[in-house]
């Protein structure tokens, strides 16, 4: 395991290596976010990036109730609720833009590499739609459409969008009727399943949505919250089984290699192997109160630890970037520090 290097605050050195399950008793107080905190175990180890993300002028990043994605050349966007709307970052946290006012209130985002061009697919809460974008903002298009027809249930509640690479985009409907639905690139509806209940093939909040390429063929994975699992389907809606079980609220997935990242609201993130094995935990919180807690201040948050993980993505190094559920905003860098798989 590497050591830390530098160290900022002197007067924080004895509370500086601190695991995901080991010595968060001596965490900082968040308002002090100038040390190097690491956390989570075995091949998955991480360390903050102090004062990471932060607005031009001392503006607040706002609620953040969304996702993060991370392009080919490095920069982070990451959705919010307030003035910033899609906030976009460099890999240093340096600020370069907010873009998108109009969208406002995107819920998961992921960005696709379509021949030599990248867009970003947004799951729009607050006006029930999807929206496909190019890298500077412009809708290319949204879904329903004049091609979509019926969508059983409607589209309020909808949570998540993802694009698989044969150009079916699917969606979760998380906060309404708990179906998924796959549609063509187009917009035009193919397939509609699931729904909520306690039978194994159905839902109970299914939050989240990723496209699993570590396979054979790529499989559609389910972060299915209020039942604490993640579900693998083909890309015909085909139930393929659960994945994992026992986990805090899962709410969005990235994929590194052979591992997945999982965001749980319950206060950390997961790092899940090909077998849907728990390989590591990060930014373990040990105060139950902050779990899934919107208003968790910034003086009562703590370097290394999450509250709410609702968003969160790789990028091409394997480094973390979670989006914490909170009414004031909060964005965080975890640089991956042992690079084994």
């Amino acid at each position: 395991m590497k050591t830390i290097s530098t160290i900022l605050l002197a007067s924080f050195s004895t509370c500086l290596f601190i695991s995901a399950h080991e010595g968060h008793k001596h965490a900082p107080k968040g308002h002090a976010f100038t040390e190097v905190v690491r956390t989570g175990q075995n091949a998955f180890i991480y360390e903050t990036t102090p004062g990471f993300g932060k607005i031009p002028n001392g503006a607040k990043l706002g609620p953040t109730h969304g996702g993060v994605a991370v392009d080919k050349n490095g920069l982070i966007y990451t959705s919010t609720d307030g003035e910033q709307s899609i906030a976009v970052f460099k890999p240093d946290g340096t600020f370069v833009k907010a873009m998108s006012p109009e969208l406002k209130g995107i819920h998961g985002l992921n960005i696709v590499t379509e021949g030599d061009k990248q867009f970003i697919y947004c799951a729009q809460l607050k006006k029930n739609r999807v929206v496909k974008l190019d890298l500077e903002g412009n809708i290319t298009l949204t879904i329903p459409n004049e091609n979509t027809g019926e969508i059983p249930g409607g589209t309020k509640g909808l949570t998540a969008v993802a694009a698989a690479p044969d150009g079916s985009i699917f969606i979760s409907m998380g906060y309404g009727s708990n179906k998924i639905h796959k549609f063509d690139k187009t917009g035009k509806l193919i397939k509609s399943w699931g729904g909520r209940g306690k039978e194994e093939k159905l839902y109970s909040t299914p939050h989240g949505l990723g496209i699993d390429m570590r396979y054979d063929q790529p499989r559609l994975l389910v972060c299915d919250r209020a039942k604490r699992r993640l579900v693998h389907l083909d890309l015909d809606g085909n139930w393929i089984g659960v994945h994992t079980t026992g986990l805090r609220r899962p709410c969005a997935v990235s994929f590194h290699g052979n591992h997945a990242a999982i965001a749980e609201l319950e206060a950390r993130v997961a790092i899940v192997n090909k077998e849907g094995k728990v390989v590591s935990v990060v930014g373990d919180n040990p105060n139950k109160k902050q779990w899934a807690n919107f208003r968790v201040a910034p003086a009562d948050q703590k370097s290394g630890i999450f509250t709410a993980p609702h968003g969160l993505s790789f990028d091409k190094a394997g480094n973390l970037y979670v989006q914490d559920w909170n009414a004031t905003g909060r964005l965080t860098k975890l640089n991956r520090v042992h690079e084994s798989d």
